[in-house]
């Protein structure tokens, strides 16, 4: 993913512990089709449940957004701990008590849609949600797939519709979508395919009660916003929320706000969020420039997720990309989506 870049469960009878716990469930089982969606691959230094970390929310009032007690940094926390690793947990805890994105799956997108949007809301929280299942995505790079057609993508979003029905949820909708129609990368036979599939998506997920959605708009490091409003128009911004930028990249906050005033204003003053996942040190400049978006070393956490950020036109900083997931199987690291946990470290490491 990004390489041009350069990313059945029941609710209120049962207990609320049991309907977290078999939410988490099925966060394990059935995320992993996607950049963000790592696959739960056990935790280096022993297998643990999260539960294990303690991992708490954090504070409504700046961050609104659930933390997963229970993903890969928790379990990796909980590992550590298990193995008396304590300065490796502490390392990693920076990462698993920040709320991130669940990266919907391709397989049973209501089941997950329910279970992560009914654990938000049992703690009073909005679920981070990111849809990254466009048919031809990722152009053969590191996360090649998606839906096999327009129709299953059609019935994919539906299953996330029905799964997500009022609860609150934030959606970061189709990473790279607009953008590979522009660069070059999307063949141009399957536009019109695209701008229609992308447009009936945010007509679904608007049509919820309690949805917030933002398409993907690219990176500040990408090219100029003139190049990429009229698509955002074609692909539906209009009845959307906003635009995401930086997802899965590593631009600083700074010129990523600047990024999205200036496309802001070609669309209308639409907001805009900012993923600040990994941009701690910005964007890596050595090796390959083809592949510096590609797990790029010597990169650090970004600030936490928040919705108290530096400029009215920005709507939040979100971790959209899980710290800790690989890109693509460069630079040592596992297939796309993996957890890794060295390279969570490093992170967390630099991130001071």
């Amino acid at each position: 993913m990004y390489g041009s870049r350069g990313a059945a469960m029941s609710s209120g009878a049962r207990a609320s512990a049991v309907v977290l716990g078999a939410a988490l469930f099925v966060a394990g089982c059935f995320s992993g089709s996607g950049d963000g969606g790592g696959s739960r691959t056990g935790a280096e230094g022993g297998s643990a449940r999260g539960a294990g970390a303690r991992i708490t929310q954090q504070p409504k009032e700046a961050d609104p957004f659930w933390v997963n007690p229970d993903g890969n940094a928790a379990q990796q926390v909980a590992a550590y701990t298990k193995a008396g690793r304590d300065r490796d947990a502490e390392r990693i805890r920076k990462i698993a008590e920040q709320p991130t994105g669940e990266w919907i799956g391709a397989e049973n997108p209501e089941r997950e849609a329910r279970g992560f949007t009914e654990a938000a809301d049992r703690v009073g929280r909005t679920a981070l949600l990111v849809l990254y299942n466009i048919p031809h995505r990722d152009c053969g790079q590191y996360s090649q797939g998606g839906a096999a057609d327009g129709d299953a993508y059609r019935a994919w979003i539906d299953g996330v519709v029905a799964g997500v029905a009022d609860r609150p949820v934030t959606v970061v909708l189709e990473p790279d979508a607009v953008l590979h129609l522009v660069d070059g990368c999307t063949p141009e036979k399957i536009h019109e395919e695209r701008y229609a599939l992308l447009n009936d998506a945010v007509t679904k997920l608007k049509s919820l009660k309690n949805a917030k959605v933002y398409l993907d708009a690219g990176n500040a490091g990408w090219g100029h916003p003139d190049e990429i409003f009229e698509p955002l128009r074609r692909a539906g911004i209009d009845r959307a929320d906003g635009f995401a930028v930086n997802v899965s990249n590593f631009y600083s906050t700074e010129d990523s706000v600047a990024y999205g005033r200036q496309l802001s204003a070609k669309v209308g003053g639409k907001h805009f969020v900012v993923d600040t996942s990994r941009n701690g040190n910005g964007p890596y400049t050595g090796g390959d420039p083809d592949e510096r978006w590609c797990n790029p070393p010597g990169r650090a956490l970004g600030e936490t997720p928040t919705t108290k950020t530096a400029d009215a036109l920005a709507d939040a900083y979100l971790w959209v990309k899980r710290p800790g997931e690989s890109d693509g199987t460069c630079k040592g690291g596992p297939k796309a989506g993996e957890w890794w946990p060295a390279y969570a470290r490093k992170l967390a490491e630099s991130s001071g």
